[in-house]
């Protein structure tokens, strides 16, 4: 449960620092309600002195309520205002945009209508168990996060500032940079926590601390509209759960052949004969490289032209 100590600072500076608004109330209601699950399932471990918590149904139920939640909210709430900037010399030369509209990279603005709740449902309920997934060597999920979480920092205040958002041709999103400021203290809780959960580590976040960090994520690049660039930007987390359906597919499809030695795929580069620490710097490599590849695409003007 040492991922409460993430949890705690977070949740403080967002507190003590930022206005709130419906996008700040959605990433702490994500926060908090993935962090409850997680809890849940620590202590269930805890007091009943197995390693099984919660069930899976439990926790998909619980992470599907806390998805819904978020995606009604975001496609029906009425205080949304988002625009697409059309001059760059003309703040009010702007065009709204529907709620279910999405910035995708090199494809430009699309609206998916209908699809847009169960496709944000998807990318909440999907991105929380990718990053519970990740956390399974000392320091691998705490540093991968880190290095995520920067490039939703510069979305959050691109897209929340008028003449930033229309430089790039980007979306404007009223009052969305207050993101930037949960982003940046959940990059110094990650950072904090990672100078005691590197190896050998001192602490572990358990569910509470993975499930937490990967509601921020999904919620942030929902809010900011962005979920399809968390796909690239979090190439690390999707790795890990890709690896995970692969292997139990083709396990049962092949009646006990595996494709991984292990999965999480960290575990399978651990068994090649990689030591712990390779894999985790190797991984913080890569999530660097993605992370600027997300950065880079956002910022290049591809969006839209």
């Amino acid at each position: 449960m040492g991922g409460i100590i993430i949890l705690i600072s977070a949740v403080i500076t967002t507190l003590v620092w930022v206005k709130f608004n419906i996008y700040v109330c959605m990433v702490l209601f994500s926060i908090l309600g993935m962090g409850s699950i997680g809890i849940l399932d620590d202590l269930t471990k805890v007091i009943k002195a197995r390693s099984l918590g919660l069930t899976a149904r439990q926790k998909l139920l619980g992470q599907t309520f806390v998805g819904l939640v978020i995606a009604l909210v975001m496609r029906y709430h009425d205080g949304l205002k988002i625009a697409l900037p059309m001059d760059s010399t003309d703040l009010g030369n702007m065009m709204a945009v529907p709620s279910t509209v999405c910035q995708i990279p090199l494809l430009g603005l699309v609206d998916l209508g209908y699809l847009y709740i169960p496709l944000v449902i998807t990318v909440i309920v999907g991105a929380t168990n990718a990053v519970n997934l990740t956390d399974g060597l000392d320091g691998l999920a705490s540093g991968v996060m880190a290095v995520s979480i920067i490039p939703f920092l510069f979305f959050a205040y691109v897209c929340g500032h008028i003449v930033f958002a229309k430089h790039l041709g980007v979306l404007y999103i009223s009052g969305i940079n207050e993101l930037a400021v949960i982003c940046a203290a959940l990059f110094g809780g990650c950072l904090g926590f990672l100078w005691f959960n590197g190896h050998p580590a001192e602490v572990f976040m358990g569910d509470t601390g993975s499930l937490a960090l990967g509601g921020a994520i999904c919620s942030i690049a929902v809010c900011t509209r962005t979920e399809f660039f968390l796909a690239l930007i979090g190439g690390i987390f999707v790795s890990e759960a890709l690896s995970v359906f692969i292997q139990v597919g083709y396990f049962k499809w092949s009646h006990g052949k595996r494709i991984f030695r292990m999965s999480p795929i960290h575990h399978h580069f651990e068994l090649c004969g990689w030591p712990e620490e390779k894999v985790v710097i190797r991984f913080w490599i890569a999530s660097l490289i993605l992370s600027l590849s997300g950065f880079a695409l956002f910022a290049s003007h591809l969006i839209w032209k």
